[in-house]
């Protein structure tokens, strides 16, 4: 599967269990398109290891943590007082500038070995 926006780190145990970590941060016009692409990751997780996500310690195969935060700017008219000598500052609103989406995977061996063929490829 191509994947545009998720560039994968891998983490090995010696198990061969392991982690898969990924960012990516876009503007706004492009987070359905990055939403998209996580939801395909994930889509292909849930049906191709349906025990999952759950803690790997307590027997799931896959595990997952997904954060997301967002970048904004506001806005302000700004005006200077002199006698005061202070400013005077009136929000106008605020802009959405940057989404940013972290992917975390961690499953067992047979996880690992079925996401690095389906996702990674390209880089081995």
């Amino acid at each position: 599967m191509d994947l545009h926006y998720l560039t994968f780190d891998f983490s090995e145990a010696d198990d061969g269990s392991g982690g898969f970590d990924a960012m990516a941060s876009v503007p706004p016009r492009s987070l359905p398109a990055l939403e998209e692409e996580i939801a395909q990751v994930l889509d292909w997780a849930y049906a191709s290891f349906p025990d999952g996500p759950g803690p790997i310690d307590e027997g799931f195969s896959w595990d997952v943590d997904l954060q997301a935060t967002s970048e904004s700017s506001t806005q302000q008219r700004v005006r200077y007082l002199p006698g005061a000598r202070r400013f005077e500052r009136e929000s106008l609103g605020s802009e959405t500038l940057r989404h940013t989406l972290t992917l975390t995977l961690a499953g067992n061996a047979d996880f690992c070995e079925a996401f690095r063929t389906e996702f990674l490829q390209e880089e081995e």
